[in-house]
């Protein structure tokens, strides 16, 4: 703030009016972002997104113990590797130029193989083809893959256990899903689906239901819930399965907006069987 106070000189004769100004000490302003209370509201906040996340999705609850003891490094690691991954932006990328042109990519990927026999080649075509439903020509391409340094990759044989499934192949799911079982990806994969599908077509509907269990957490595995679901009613066991859809109609309220979008096909399909359910056998 400033105060203006009147003063007055006299020079040869001439009285000369001014006045000078006394200026209130200001002090600086903190940043509020470099304020440490901010900062620790942030990070608690951070800490709180994170483990509600992760509850939600049913991770791997070693990223709680991460984000609570280390917490902005845990909490920056889970959201850039559980919440913002890489390959749903890869998904995008690559869904919008089948969409596109789904023959003009095969044909793309069939003259690189054509003039370049490598694996990653065989095994990028057989995705296209698997996602496009030409599954034959799929498992084609993956069986003949499986040599030399590459008998054992991984994401080939999820590939056939889906592929194999698709084909009600069953028999040749179950070896292939032994091997790669105790991965940490196998949980919560389409591969485990397919092999609790597979296990109840082959008559282990007990260790099938095993499976399906594990995949039944609440918020997330809305496809793995689905076919649960679908294995009840096959039970005939309508009230079980009516529960399990309620649950998942109930959830979807709770998702948020990208959740909802994402999950939207499966939790459908849920909510249609809840009412095929409810006029053919009601409680």
């Amino acid at each position: 703030m400033a105060i203006q106070q009147p003063c007055s000189k006299k020079f040869c004769g001439f009285r000369e009016n001014f006045t000078f100004e006394i200026h209130s000490y200001k002090p600086p302003v903190k940043n509020m972002f470099l304020n440490s209370s901010y900062y620790y509201y942030i990070i608690i906040g951070l800490q709180a997104i994170c483990v509600i996340h992760c509850l939600r999705k049913g991770k791997n609850q070693q990223w709680i113990w991460l984000i609570v003891f280390l917490p902005l490094i845990g909490c920056l690691v889970y959201i850039f590797q559980e919440m913002f991954s890489g390959n749903e932006i890869k998904q995008v990328q690559s869904g919008v130029s089948t969409i596109i042109n789904p023959t003009g990519s095969i044909r793309k990927l069939e003259t690189q193989l054509k003039f370049s026999d490598t694996f990653n080649n065989r095994v990028a075509l057989a995705d296209a083809y698997l996602s496009t439903g030409a599954t034959d020509r799929a498992i084609e391409l993956y069986e003949s893959s499986l040599t030399g340094a590459f008998t054992e990759n991984e994401h080939v044989h999820f590939q056939l256990i889906i592929a194999y499934c698709l084909k009600k192949d069953y028999e040749s799911v179950l070896p292939l899903a032994k091997k790669i079982y105790n991965l940490p990806q196998f949980a919560r994969s389409k591969a485990h689906i397919a092999y609790a599908i597979a296990l109840e077509h082959t008559g282990n509907k007990t260790q099938a239901e095993k499976e399906y269990q594990l995949m039944k957490a609440r918020f997330s595995n809305f496809e793995a819930r689905y076919n649960y679901g679908r294995f009840l009613v096959r039970e005939n066991r309508f009230d079980d399965a009516r529960q399990l859809y309620k649950s998942i109609a109930e959830e979807e309220t709770q998702l948020s907006s990208r959740e909802r979008k994402y999950n939207r096909h499966w939790v459908s399909l849920c909510k249609e069987e809840l009412r095929k359910l409810n006029v053919q056998q009601p409680a």
